[in-house]
C-alpha cells in the first residue's frame, strides 16, 4: 500500500511529493534519506522517459501524455480524433485491467497498445517501454500515451511525452483544478470535458479558467463537447500547432 497516495503499486517505487516537504522534514536524517531514494528512482524514471523521447524524436513523432481521473472523456477524444486529425496516430493505453480502451480505439482503425498496470496508480518509463518492440514508428506522426485514471501520481512520472494534456470533466466540479495543483502545473493544455452536460452542474467556466492560469500562465483552456464535436476543431489546432513547434526543433 502506497503511504502517499492511498493506492496499492504493483511495482516497487516511492512517490515525488518532495515540494510539500518543510524544513523540519529537511532535518529529519530518516526522511531525508527517504527524499534520496525517491530522487534516485525518478532519476532512473527520467533517464528511461529521455530514451523513450529519443526514439519518438529520430522517427519525428510528437507524443502527447493524456492525464485525468477516470471517466473523464479520454478514450472518447481519441475516438473522435480518429475521425478528424489529420495525422497518423498510435495510441499506448494504460489501465489496471481490461483491454476495452484498446479495444475501442482498435474499434477505429487505429494502433493501440494496452498496459495493464494491475495496482499501479499511474505509468511510468518503464512501462512505456513495453510497447515499443511493437511500437508502429514507421507509420505513425502523433504518439498518445493514455495514462492510468489518477490526478495525482500521473503527474510524477515522466513517460516519454513532449506534451502533457490534462482533462477535468464538467461533473468533476471547477475546484478540481485548484485541488490537484501539481496535476495542472504540468498541463500544456486542459481540457474541460462533458460541455453537454453543463446546465446540470455548477461549474464556472470563468473560474476554471482563471484557477488554471494561475497554475500555469497561459494555457490554453478549452471546453469540449464529444456529443457535437464543439472544441474538438480548437484542439486539433492545438495538436498541429505542437507537431510544428516539436519538428521545428528537430531541424
Amino acid at each position: 500500500m502506497c503511504t502517499d497516495c492511498g493506492c496499492s503499486t504493483g511495482h516497487n517505487h516511492e512517490h515525488n511529493h518532495k515540494e510539500t516537504i518543510n524544513e523540519d522534514i529537511k532535518n529529519n536524517p530518516q526522511l531525508n534519506h527517504k527524499v534520496k531514494i525517491i530522487e534516485k528512482i525518478l532519476s532512473k524514471n527520467n533517464q528511461m522517459a529521455d530514451e523513450i523521447r529519443a526514439e519518438f524524436d529520430k522517427h519525428k513523432i510528437t507524443c502527447f501524455n493524456m492525464m485525468s481521473s477516470p471517466g473523464s472523456g479520454k478514450t472518447t477524444t481519441l475516438e473522435n480524433l480518429a475521425d478528424k486529425l489529420p495525422y497518423k496516430f498510435a495510441v499506448i493505453e494504460g489501465d489496471l485491467e481490461t483491454s476495452k480502451d484498446a479495444e475501442r480505439i482498435r474499434n477505429k482503425g487505429i494502433w493501440s497498445f494496452q498496459l495493464q498496470t494491475g495496482r499501479a496508480c499511474h505509468l511510468d518509463a518503464g512501462m512505456v517501454k513495453h510497447a515499443l518492440p511493437e511500437f508502429p514508428f514507421e507509420n505513425t506522426e502523433i504518439a498518445f500515451i493514455e495514462n492510468v485514471g489518477n490526478l495525482v501520481c500521473p503527474a510524477s512520472y515522466d513517460v516519454g511525452a513532449h506534451y502533457n494534456m490534462v482533462f477535468v470533466s464538467v461533473p468533476e466540479g471547477d475546484d478540481k483544478i485548484e485541488k490537484y495543483p501539481v496535476m495542472f502545473r504540468k498541463a500544456d493544455i486542459v481540457i474541460i470535458t462533458k460541455a453537454d452536460m453543463i446546465d446540470f452542474f455548477d461549474f464556472n467556466i470563468d473560474y476554471a479558467k482563471e484557477t488554471a492560469n494561475k497554475l500555469k500562465p497561459g494555457v490554453p483552456v478549452v471546453l469540449l463537447n464529444n456529443k457535437t464535436g464543439e472544441g474538438l476543431d480548437e484542439i486539433i489546432n492545438w495538436i498541429d500547432a505542437k507537431r510544428k513547434e516539436h519538428l521545428k526543433t528537430l531541424s
